[in-house]
C-alpha cells in the first residue's frame, strides 16, 4: 500500500495505541479516531504475520479517512508494507535504518524511557517525536520504571513533539500536559474502556486546541 498520509507532527493531542488482538479491533480503532485521537499506533506483539499485515493494512486505511497518521510498533517492514510510520524502542533498529527503509517523510518515533541523553542522541539521529514513560505505574508494562515529570519539561528544549505514556488517566493527565507533553499515549485507558469514543474524547478535551499537521 502506498502511504496516504505521513505528515510531520505539530500541535497536541491523543496518541492511541492498540492493545493486541481483539475481535472488534477495527471498530475500536474507528471509535478512538472518532473520539479525537490524532495519532494511532498499531501494537501487536504476536507472531501471526498474515493477520498482523491484514490488520495493519486496514487500520492504515481507516486512519487515512480520518487524516490521522498511522504508526506501526517496532516493525519497520510492516510499516513499509502498509504505508505507515514506525515507533522504535531500545531493542529495535536504529533511526537511520528505519528512515532509509521508510523514506524522508515517514514518521519515526522513539522511546526515550526516562533518559534525556537518549532523547538528545535520537533527536540527532533524526527522530520525529520523543516518547517518555512510564509516567505512572502501567498495566501495559507493569515492570517499567516510573519517569519523573520534569523530564518532559527538559525534553521540550529539544524542539520535537514530546509524548507521555504509561498509567495515564483523566485525573492525572493534566499535570503531564502542564509539564510539557504534546501528546498523551494511551492504551488500556481508552481501548479497555466500555465506550472507547467517549473515553478518548474525555482525554482529547484536556487539550485547548486540536493538533495541526504539516502536510
Amino acid at each position: 500500500m502506498t502511504a496516504l498520509l505521513q505528515p510531520r507532527l505539530t500541535g497536541k493531542g491523543i496518541y492511541a495505541i492498540t492493545d493486541g488482538p481483539r475481535d472488534d479491533l477495527f471498530a475500536a480503532v474507528e471509535a478512538a479516531l472518532a473520539g479525537g485521537a490524532r495519532l494511532l499506533q498499531y501494537r501487536d506483539k504476536t507472531t501471526d504475520t498474515e493477520r498482523r499485515r491484514a490488520e495493519a493494512d486496514e487500520i492504515s486505511r481507516i486512519c487515512a479517512r480520518y487524516e490521522v497518521p498511522f504508526i506501526v510498533n517496532d516493525d519497520v517492514a510492516l510499516a513499509r508494507e502498509t504505508g505507515g510510520g514506525v515507533h522504535l524502542g531500545r531493542e529495535d533498529v536504529p533511526v537511520a535504518e528505519a528512515r532509509a527503509a521508510l523514506g524522508p517523510e515517514a514518521i519515526v518515533g522513539v522511546s526515550c524511557y526516562g533518559s534525556i541523553e537518549r532523547a538528545r542522541q535520537l533527536r540527532a539521529e533524526g527522530a520525529d517525536y520523543l516518547a517518555f514513560g512510564a509516567m505512572y505505574p502501567s498495566s501495559t508494562k507493569p515492570h517499567a520504571p516510573v519517569t519523573a515529570h520534569d523530564v518532559l519539561t527538559q525534553a521540550k528544549a529539544l524542539g520535537l513533539p514530546v509524548v507521555a505514556i504509561g498509567g495515564i488517566t483523566v485525573d492525572n493527565a493534566q499535570v503531564l500536559i502542564d509539564a510539557g507533553a504534546d501528546y498523551l499515549a494511551l492504551v488500556s485507558a481508552i481501548f479497555a474502556a466500555p465506550d472507547i469514543q467517549t473515553a478518548t474524547r474525555r482525554f482529547a478535551d484536556l487539550f485547548d486546541s486540536r493538533p495541526g499537521l504539516i502536510r
